[in-house]
């Protein structure tokens, strides 16, 4: 599995793809110790002046409510067309440029971040944030609005260099997120849009550091992370939050799935989502899998079938990552609860299919649907086919795993089928 850092963060999206590490890379830790250092950040005072403050303007967030909607739901061409109508009306302000970029990070997401033709855009808006946000940052240093916005464009440059295995720039963008995420801090009580970042870093510091003691050198650099605090502060954006309310509940559904192991906190969360934005290939899929683990066909059913559909429609962040997941649940679906054979055998190819298009053929699904495959073509009598299978299997399974031993015990108790 891709090796993945770190990094603090408005959006600490290093931290939380590090968690899907299977370890830590020494090239990667000298470079985060050689790049990091803390300068004491002095805490704004607490006199503020909201004035020209996008974020916390009403009537912005009414008229962009519709485009932020939009953008969730994948529908990107009318989500940038009203960010920008916002830049035509305010080309100084780092804002639309912020939401300009997150449409391209969202166009990045459904495909496990694999895509690189969508970096390019993504990168310069985010660049144009950072240069709009410091311009404002230096005329005023007790701009915590801008604070917020370097804070945010400089955690997703770092999680997209992280992505990309450039460790030195991951690196220097999360120091200078951090940097600015502290600065931020003064607006916390004045929306919850504030307490973003600083939930996500309270969680993951104290998962990192508990997870993997190899990086505990490195996050002596940071602040302490109180995790409790931060699963608070998520969740009070995600009930609170206008531009990262949808974000934190993202978060939280994925750290209560993956790091929490509690399907059961994650599973309103994901349905929200899932039925909020519907056509959304993440938020589906990953609904998908969290009712097809709880035994609930009838939806794991309705959703795959839909995803599938959307894809053969060619909608937008629809593509071979989703198909992949919902062929293996419908194809288990029908080879186990309707008993039909030939429309499992057809999902499970088309699982396989998808995974070859995206190199995931050895990822979980794509192995057991060749399991399966040579399991009905077993059953079926079919014995050269399910010996093409299993040998394909014991080629790229891990020799450890089942669908391997299952592989190997076969193919030798069936050495004569030609």
């Amino acid at each position: 599995m891709k090796q993945f850092f770190c990094a603090l963060v408005f959006i600490l999206s290093g931290f939380t793809a590090f968690a899907q590490t299977d370890s830590v890379n020494r090239k990667m830790e000298d470079s985060i110790m050689n790049t990091i250092y803390m300068d004491s950040v002095e805490i704004l005072p607490q006199a503020k002046d909201i004035r020209g403050m996008l974020l916390l303007d009403k009537d912005i967030q009414n008229e962009l409510g519709g485009a932020v909607d939009n953008l969730y739901n994948f529908k990107y061409a009318l989500a940038e067309k009203q960010f920008k109508s916002l830049r035509r009306r305010y080309p100084n302000h780092p804002m639309p440029y912020f939401l300009m970029g997150l449409s391209q990070w969202w166009k990045i997401v459904p495909t496990n971040i694999r895509t690189k033709q969508y970096d390019e855009a993504f990168y310069a808006y985010m660049d144009t944030t950072i240069t709009r946000a410091e311009k404002l940052y230096d005329e005023n240093d007790k701009n915590f609005e801008a604070a917020f916005f370097l804070a945010a464009a400089y955690g997703f440059k770092a999680r997209l260099h992280a992505e990309r295995s450039d460790w030195r720039k991951a690196t220097v963008a999360s120091k200078n997120s951090l940097d600015y995420l502290q600065k931020s801090r003064v607006g916390n009580d004045l929306s919850p849009e504030f307490l973003f970042g600083e939930g996500l870093y309270n969680y993951y510091a104290v998962w990192i550091s508990k997870n993997y003691p190899l990086l505990r050198p490195v996050l002596l650099f940071f602040p302490d992370g109180n995790k409790q605090l931060g699963l608070q502060q998520l969740k009070t954006v995600s009930d609170n939050g206008f531009y990262t309310g949808v974000e934190s509940k993202f978060f939280l559904m994925k750290i209560y799935a993956n790091e929490e192991n509690n399907s059961a906190a994650a599973l309103p969360i994901s349905r929200f989502l899932a039925y909020k934005y519907p056509d959304n290939a993440y938020f589906q899929r990953f609904y998908a899998r969290l009712v097809f683990l709880q035994g609930n066909f009838t939806e794991t059913e309705r959703i795959s079938a839909d995803i599938l559909n959307k894809l053969s429609r060619n909608m937008a962040g629809y593509e071979a990552v989703s198909g992949r997941y919902a062929a293996y649940f419908l194809g288990y679906i029908y080879q186990n609860k309707h008993k039909d054979q030939q429309k499992a055998r057809d999902y499970y190819q088309q699982c396989v299919n998808f995974a070859q298009q995206t190199g995931e053929e050895k990822s979980g699904y794509a192995l057991y649907a060749l399991l399966n495959l040579a399991r009905i073509a077993n059953d079926q009598k079919d014995l050269k086919t399910a010996k093409a299978h299993y040998e394909r299997i014991k080629d790229i399974a891990d020799k450890k795993s089942e669908p391997f031993k299952e592989s190997k015990d076969w193919l030798k108790k069936n050495k004569k089928v030609k």
